[in-house]
């Protein structure tokens, strides 16, 4: 089924939708980073998309792997964990009742076991490839201990739906919410679509790093940036085709959809501040 406007007025949710950092990130030879995730509340529950880092790894940061650890030097801070956030916006942990997952690296997985009654939506392609760690680099990116305590998986295998031209799988209503993948970064990688009264919010996960990636008149991005998406592609060609789709979309509907990344500073002070 096609999916292209926000609903009529009679048909619009009245959900409230929170922008929280719950990882920021300093890089090694980098302008620092954050790890942007949405808290949505609806008539029916919560809903996170992504959980950065959780109090597991602010407790035992081995969790995330030597190598993460020292590249993206990640700040431990229990009060930016989702779960401290979820609370100190006056809500109950135990009523995230769905997660929706871009990708499952590990500052995007870190708080599932916050959130242990939660189903967990996530691509099949992801899945997999985040429990057989095929490769060197799935080894490192993908932490089992995320997800030791026992995930209630909500696997999506195909799309159901066309979200403004890409296939998607849909996730919830009221509001809309639709995994739409775009593999690249990972094998599985997505964003998540969720609906606005009047627009389209569209986070793009890691298929870009830097706002500047979807400018239309002068596509950039600074060199360290540039050069450790390339090397933590699952598949650079690919990610890079995604991009230029990201920029059609724009170009297209420049006031029906909004995105932005997980890990740009400034597309999350905007989005925070009501952008």
């Amino acid at each position: 089924m096609p999916v292209r406007t926000p609903p009529t007025r009679q048909r619009r949710s009245a959900a409230t939708i929170h922008h929280l950092d719950c990882a920021p990130l300093r890089p090694v030879g980098g302008t620092p980073l954050v790890a942007h995730c949405l808290l949505i509340a609806t008539g029916s529950g919560l809903v996170l998309v992504d959980t950065g880092l959780g109090a597991a790894e602010v407790s035992d940061p081995r969790r995330l792997g030597t190598l993460f650890r020292r590249t993206m030097r990640p700040e431990l801070d229990l009060s930016r964990t989702a779960v401290h956030q979820v609370r100190a916006l006056g809500y109950d942990p135990y009523d995230v009742r769905d997660i929706v997952i871009t990708h499952l690296d590990q500052d995007r997985a870190g708080g599932l076991a916050d959130f242990p009654r939660a189903r967990v939506h996530v691509m099949a392609d992801e899945y997999r490839a985040a429990m057989r760690r095929d490769t060197r680099l799935e080894g490192n990116r993908y932490r089992p201990a995320q997800w030791a305590h026992g995930v209630d998986w909500v696997v999506h295998d195909h799309a159901d739906s066309d979200w403004m031209g890409f296939p998607a799988s849909r996730v919830l209503r009221a509001p809309d919410i639709l995994l739409v993948p775009l593999p690249g970064h990972t094998r599985g990688h997505s964003a998540v679509a969720v609906q606005e009264p009047d627009r389209w919010l569209l986070h793009a996960g890691d298929a870009y790093f830097f706002h500047g990636e979807i400018d239309l008149r002068r596509p950039r991005c600074p060199r360290p940036l540039a050069l450790h998406q390339r090397l933590v592609a699952d598949d650079h060609d690919m990610r890079l085709g995604q991009l230029e789709r990201l920029r059609s979309l724009c170009r297209a509907h420049p006031r029906l959809v909004r995105i932005f990344s997980s890990h740009d500073p400034v597309e999350f002070e905007l989005m925070a501040n009501g952008g």
